[in-house]
């Protein structure tokens, strides 16, 4: 929180700057743009023995390491196996298929609509789950692959990154064919099987099937922030984000080869030390800020909402003009940089995540190598980004080329349309109206990205419909302790089943 209370202080100092600033206008409205008188809708679900089941799920440990030849495919088959047993009626009434390109263990659930001639919705999720860190497993309170469900939680991993979701959606898609339910339009699940290593081979190949199959996908809906209160800097209150656009993914390996030798008989500069100036030099050139468009409309729905003491900095941030920078733009970058977080939304970030070499004490190793991670801003393009790369390193010796499956900026979905009304009406039935509902430009990625990326799904939106208490819940994951609460988890399944409902109206 100490963070946080920097980023006040700052945005405190802003102020002074409003009354000689006038770039943003005083006719634009800057009023709350939150529904208004919901109605919450209780729904009814079989909580121990969803719970159960999510339980089982975490324990088939459908892991994606970053070494694609490390691959337990029995783990993705029993879990398979696994599903359908569990969902007797989403089996016998959906067809289900199995894709990837070279394995294909992705899933495609489709649920014929009444009417064929609306576009389809998509819901996203995905199996896999990262792995855990040999030297963490001291600090989880249960074994991670246990699904131990305890003091109120069902833990381990994959509980909350992403099984959670994959199991609300398939509860609620059973709870409705108990009733007879079938949607007006075609329902699509999509679960992937590689997301947590960027989705090449499963939902990229998904999104290659179902844009031949369709000329528009109508919603989109996948993974990114649960609900948390007091997420966002400025705001206590209970947030949903929305996301509304994702940055794009590119790695970029940096090589040197050269001789190597003996370590008594050293060169001038090792290629160790040669490749550390290198990385040193493109982690030091750093891309420049700028204001996303899905920025913008963030802050036209949550600006409001803060003091408003803070607001005229945020009102210009929301109305600002992309080919000016004015002085509280300016001031609002400074404000933002100071978190890890809200600084990743402002510019392609750079993060070196791998260096190797060498194999004995005393060998000159012949060859290094290193791995940057850019997540790029739009018009940030693999080949704008190794041209920058190239430039600031200004060392023929080293080699760069892209070893990632790259995919760029999203185009950014509409926060006025109707899909995201749709999400905001179902989680305030779901989780009523005392909280703050905003679109978010996403600085990580899902597998919809390989939806987001083209024309044919124009409205992709990316939440986890579930309810955290705290951000400090947020660390499990990707982390240790790992947990979702048994209750909440009712809800995310009663989130869904409002949702097949709400489509209806889409």
């Amino acid at each position: 929180m100490k963070k946080h209370s920097r980023l006040f202080t700052s945005i405190a100092s802003a102020l002074a700057l409003t009354a000689s600033v006038s770039a943003w206008s005083d006719e634009q409205d800057f009023s709350s743009m939150q529904m208004q008188g919901i109605e919450k809708v209780e729904v009814q679900v079989d909580l121990e023995g969803a719970a159960q089941r999510l339980s089982q799920a975490v324990k088939f440990q459908t892991i994606s390491n970053q070494d694609r030849s490390d691959f337990d495919e029995a783990a993705f088959h029993d879990y398979h196996q696994f599903l359908e047993d569990s969902y007797p009626l989403v089996h016998k009434t959906l067809k289900r298929e199995k894709v990837g390109d070279p394995r294909p263990f992705s899933l495609i659930y489709t649920w014929e609509g009444k009417n064929p001639s609306l576009p389809p919705a998509i819901f996203m999720a995905h199996q896999d789950v990262v792995p855990i860190a040999e030297e963490s497993r001291d600090q989880w309170e249960v074994e991670p692959f246990s699904g131990d469900i305890k003091d109120g939680y069902i833990w381990g991993r994959g509980s909350l990154d992403d099984k959670n979701q994959i199991h609300a959606i398939l509860e609620a898609t059973e709870m409705k064919l108990k009733e007879g339910f079938q949607p007006e339009r075609t329902i699509l699940f999509v679960f992937g099987h590689d997301e947590e290593v960027g989705g090449p081979e499963g939902a990229k190949h998904a999104a290659d099937i179902l844009e031949q199959r369709y000329d528009e996908i109508a919603f989109v809906m996948d993974e990114s922030a649960p609900l948390i209160p007091g997420v966002f800097p400025g705001i206590r209150e209970n947030t949903a984000l929305i996301g509304i656009a994702q940055k794009g993914f590119v790695s970029l390996e940096i090589a040197i080869n050269g001789m190597g030798g003996h370590s008594s008989q050293p060169a001038e500069e090792s290629n160790i030390v040669a490749l550390a100036k290198a990385v040193e030099k493109v982690e030091a050139a750093q891309f420049p800020y700028k204001i996303h468009d899905a920025v913008r409309y963030q802050y036209r729905f949550m600006g409001p909402e803060l003091p408003e003491a803070q607001q005229p900095m945020y009102k210009a941030v929301a109305y600002g003009n992309d080919d000016t920078v004015t002085d509280l733009e300016q001031k609002f970058f400074e404000v933002m940089e100071q978190n890890q977080v809200t600084r990743a939304m402002l510019h392609t970030t750079t993060a070196v995540t791998m260096f190797n070499a060498g194999v004995k004490d005393n060998v000159l190793p012949p060859a290094a190598t290193a791995v940057v991670n850019f997540r790029p801003m739009p018009g940030d393009t693999p080949e704008v980004i190794i041209e920058h790369v190239k430039k600031a390193i200004g060392d023929k010796r080293m080699t760069i080329r892209d070893i990632s499956a790259s995919t760029p900026a999203t185009n950014v979905a509409d926060p006025h349309g109707e899909g995201y009304k749709m999400l905001e009406k179902t989680i305030r039935q779901t989780w009523g109206n005392d909280l703050i509902v905003s679109p978010f430009f996403v600085i990580g990625g899902s597998d919809s990205k390989h939806f987001q990326a083209r024309d044919f799904a124009p409205d992709v939106y990316t939440m986890t419909a579930i309810q955290l208490e705290s951000v400090k819940e947020f660390e499990g994951f990707h982390g240790v302790n790992e947990r979702i609460l048994v209750e909440e988890y009712g809800r995310s399944i009663g989130f869904f089943y409002q949702l097949m409902d709400n489509l209806n109206n889409l």
